[in-house]
């Protein structure tokens, strides 16, 4: 029997003291512009390598020390961790190298330590392995722990998202796979119960889902207080039913008005403050083989291909070519160059992106037979070179210096949707907030980036290689309309990079949310807020784990506060294959000064309120 919440822990409210303007805000309405972001520097010493992703960033305080950590996923490299030192990251540590997909964090087995699941990839089906449990010391020691009796599923690893799917107060797990031939068209995505004993077994099974249909976001469409799923990621969007038992029941007809395709990210966000959650999607598609772009002021030429002999023919670049961010996954990474197609050495490690001079007197003519997976170039005279890409990974490079080609900078993509909930079923609003803009979107972030109360949308962006890669900003006006900004610095500079996923919390605790982004084939990027436009804020720490206590994953937080009303999800985070834990939930509040009514229900429906009154920096509540 779990311990009543109130009697195990407190839960503390940091506000913007004394919920008064200070030097940060302003009580003048939010201008689009105003809202600005810069590089966090020396706070984020990342590693400063072109890599591949998997996933967006995670987050969860794993240390349990008051600050946020990083969980970041270099695919097919490692599992990093980045310690936060009090508003300062630390260099990242590798934590498990090799192919890794989803993370999930979260205390299932209630011992005031949290867990961390890591769904391993299967080799493109060669290789089907379960996902791997640690156990996160408050020392930032990892333990792995062993197999349960029954062990999780081996599988082509996707999904692992850590919920409370029969409202017992304890953490259940989705676990969810990519297809294997093996199955022929057999269900792998599995529903895990916590037994209460340590261990978590099957419960039921959501149907097959094609390709990478596995991304999953947790939300409650019905308003029944029991978590529901929208899986996408190939195909039709679809909706799941929770029925609180673990069992779920495909609900999609009801609940959307017709098929919406190409979507590549979705957030909760209640965009209107009426209390139920609303849903923004991101929509874009990826590169087809053979894709090329071309920056004419830049003289910057980028080319994408997949599982196929792509030809490049020939481009006009002169004496000298600089290949930049050149990337193609072991073992088609091999670059031959000339008549006699020479093997070119790399220099040290070849899984990141690679920086190559090459001149034509050491790369003259074109060789009789290609006979090998790689990449071909040559000189092959006046001022031109060839290339082909017998690429059986993706591979992708951006070519310095390429002369006298018509522009193309990517083509229009599908809208992004915003999709307001009424009554348990979504309505299309995207046109009348104001969110009109066509593009290849790839991920999204939800936060009240200028502390008015509503929050916004930060949309990722695919890019086009050859150009600097500059996110949308939409600011939610108050009014159920968004005004994009217009010089917010959120840009990834860095060339032959895809925009990935991003998320919004406040790593150095100054009351102003910041921006984690990570850009697949390029960075991670730390951006730090600095200059808000409008008022106070106000962050609910809703606890840390502790023994036999109910999981706050997952709660919903209310604050009132005059005439707002902001509910928001613990864990609500956008990533695809994933979910974070920042336990620090985050309000805007406009300039409202007076005392706030904060409510937090539990997964199990215990709830708690208390009122925030004008001038309590932290307020701490028994549980």
């Amino acid at each position: 029997m779990l311990t009543p919440f109130y009697q195990i822990a407190k839960l503390a409210v940091l506000c913007c003291a004394p919920f008064t303007l200070n030097s940060q805000c302003s009580a003048s309405g939010a201008v689009p512009g105003n809202t600005s972001f810069v590089s966090a520097g020396n706070d984020f010493p990342r590693v400063e390598k072109n890599l591949r992703k998997w996933e967006s960033p995670i987050v969860a305080d794993l240390d349990q020390d008051g600050w946020v950590d990083m969980i970041l996923n270099e695919h097919g490299y490692a599992i990093q961790i980045v310690w936060n030192n009090e508003g300062t990251y630390a260099k990242p540590w590798d934590l498990l190298m090799g192919d890794a997909h989803g993370i999930t964090v979260g205390d299932y087995d209630q011992d005031g330590l949290y867990e961390m699941v890591v769904s391993r990839g299967g080799g493109s089906g060669s290789n089907a392995r379960n996902s791997i449990v640690y156990k996160v010391g408050k020392d930032r020691s990892f333990e792995r722990l062993p197999e349960f009796d029954e062990p999780l599923a081996f599988m082509r690893g996707r999904t692992v998202v850590f919920l409370d799917g029969d409202k017992d107060g304890d953490l259940d797990l989705l676990n969810f796979a990519f297809p294997s031939r093996e199955k022929k068209g057999s269900s792998e995505n599995y529903v895990y119960g916590n037994d209460g004993v340590g261990g978590l077994t099957v419960r039921s099974m959501l149907p097959f889902t094609p390709r990478n249909g596995q991304k999953v976001a947790v939300t409650d469409f019905d308003s029944d207080a029991i978590d529901d799923l929208v899986l996408y990621g190939d195909g039709p969007i679809r909706a799941f039913q929770g029925k609180g038992n673990l069992s779920y029941e495909e609900v999609g007809d009801r609940v959307f008005d017709g098929k919406i395709h190409d979507v590549t990210g979705i957030v909760e966000i209640d965009y209107d403050n009426d209390g139920d959650f609303d849903l923004f999607l991101s929509r874009g598609k990826e590169f087809e083989s053979g894709s090329t772009f071309y920056d004419p002021e830049g003289q910057v030429w980028g080319f994408y291909a997949l599982r196929e002999n792509v030809w490049f023919d020939e481009l006009t670049i002169g004496d000298v070519l600089f290949l930049e961010n050149y990337q193609s996954p072991w073992p088609n990474k091999k670059i031959f160059t000339g008549e006699p197609a020479h093997s070119y050495e790399f220099e040290g490690e070849t899984h990141s992106g690679k920086d190559i001079r090459f001149v034509n007197s050491d790369t003259l003519g074109w060789p009789d037979h290609l006979t090998h997976r790689g990449l071909y170039l040559g000189f092959v005279g006046n001022e031109k070179w060839r290339f082909v890409a017998q690429a059986g990974s993706p591979m992708s490079a951006v070519v310095h210096g390429v002369k006298n080609l018509p522009a193309s900078l990517g083509e229009e993509g599908p809208e992004d949707i915003l999709l307001e909930n009424r009554d348990g079923k979504y309505v299309d609003v995207s046109r009348d907030a104001g969110l009109s803009i066509q593009g290849h979107s790839f991920g999204v972030a939800a936060g009240d980036f200028d502390n008015n109360g509503f929050q916004d949308l930060l949309v990722i962006r695919r890019g086009n290689l050859v150009t600097a890669n500059e996110s949308v900003l939409w600011l939610n006006q108050g009014d159920g309309k968004f005004k994009q900004s217009s010089s917010h610095g959120v840009i990834s500079p860095e060339l032959g990079a895809i925009g990935f996923g991003a998320i919004a919390y406040d790593y150095n605790k100054d009351g102003k949310l910041d921006i984690l982004l990570g850009n697949e084939r390029g960075k991670w990027h730390l951006f730090r807020n600095e200059a808000l436009v409008v008022g106070n804020y106000l962050t609910v720490d809703v606890g840390a784990p502790g023994k036999g206590r109910a999981t706050a994953l997952g709660a919903i937080v209310t604050v009132e506060a005059g005439d707002l009303v902001q509910s928001k999800r613990v864990g609500s985070d956008g990533a695809p294959y994933s979910r974070g834990y920042d336990r620090y939930v985050y309000f805007g509040l406009g300039a409202f000064e007076g005392s706030a009514k904060v409510t937090v229900t539990l997964s199990n429906g215990e709830t708690f309120e208390r009122v925030v009154k004008s001038g309590n920096r932290t307020v701490e509540i028994e549980r």
